[in-house]
């Protein structure tokens, strides 16, 4: 990867798998800071594909694996489930070289699966760009949704090879900051911060009947708003995450415990307690 200028693109070709909102946003950020050459999307509908190459944010597009065969740089945006399997057709059809990493919000499944190697010389370095939204689609996509954001990079156990380097300076060159992790202390880390989230705001949101949602205000807004998301990529995301899942959803029923204990024997000094700590730890959150 050479450094990029109007004239002289880092990439002569970048190809996106799943263009949605992650995808898309890539797309939208490559395009703006004048990355590469040639954005190719790759999806499964057709009609969706061309809307989104008519709107400029990308400039081929294809249902065909096979359109990524020239790109030095290949990102699999497609739900976790289908990462793996993704990556491995792609690197039957990829040129000698080239480097293929995903957006995926679980690591360890898809590392595991592909540990082995790929074909041909091609690379795999997972990825997971820590930033999204509730929304879905390439419409919603933002050339600025991952600056000053951080990306982590999982490299396979025993990969020695430089993709590393270049898929990090890939997420920093889109305004990312970079962090290597294993891949099982990734998804461990995850599982706190991002899927159990998740989780918490569903159960919340299941315990609101119709009848009551003009009593909702903002707190209860704001705390379900990730409820919203795409259940069947959450779905993936949990199965796939279930171990480390498991053992937060048991922190967080044990606090829980606590608190109802604390209320229940009307403990004020306890309760106070209990909510400073809490506090302190969302404020250093700024």
């Amino acid at each position: 990867m050479s450094a990029a200028s109007p004239d002289s693109p880092a990439y002569d070709s970048i190809a996106i798998v799943g263009v949605g909102l992650i995808g898309g946003s890539i797309a939208a950020a490559v395009k703006r800071r004048r990355l590469a050459r040639r954005v190719v999307g790759i999806g499964r509908n057709r009609e969706r594909l061309d809307a989104a190459r008519a709107s400029g944010l990308v400039d081929v597009v294809s249902v065909s694996m096979a359109a990524s065969e020239q790109s030095e740089l290949v990102i699999v945006c497609t739900p976790v489930g289908r990462i793996a399997a993704d990556v491995r057709e792609i690197a039957a059809r990829s040129r000698c070289g080239s480097t293929v990493t995903d957006a995926g919000s679980v690591k360890g499944a898809i590392c595991a699966d592909l540990a082995a190697g790929l074909p041909g010389g091609v690379s795999f370095v997972g990825s997971h760009p820590l930033a999204g939204s509730e929304k879905t689609g390439w419409e919603h996509a933002d050339a600025v949704l991952f600056q000053d954001r951080l990306c982590v990079v999982t490299p396979c156990p025993n990969d020695c090879s430089a993709a590393a380097p270049f898929v990090e300076s890939f997420w920093q060159a889109i305004g990312m900051r970079t962090k290597r992790m294993s891949p099982d202390e990734h998804d461990r880390v995850l599982a706190l911060t991002s899927h159990l989230p998740h989780a918490a705001a569903a159960a919340l949101a299941s315990l609101l009947s119709e009848d009551l949602g003009d009593f909702t205000g903002s707190g209860f807004r704001d705390t379900t708003r990730i409820a919203a998301g795409d259940p069947n990529i959450w779905t993936g995301i949990f199965l796939q995450n279930a171990r480390h899942v498991d053992e937060h959803i048991g922190s967080l029923v044990a606090r829980l415990t606590q608190f109802r204990e604390l209320i229940a024997s009307q403990d004020e000094a306890g309760l106070r307690a209990w909510l400073a700590a809490a506090k302190q730890h969302r404020d250093r959150l700024g």
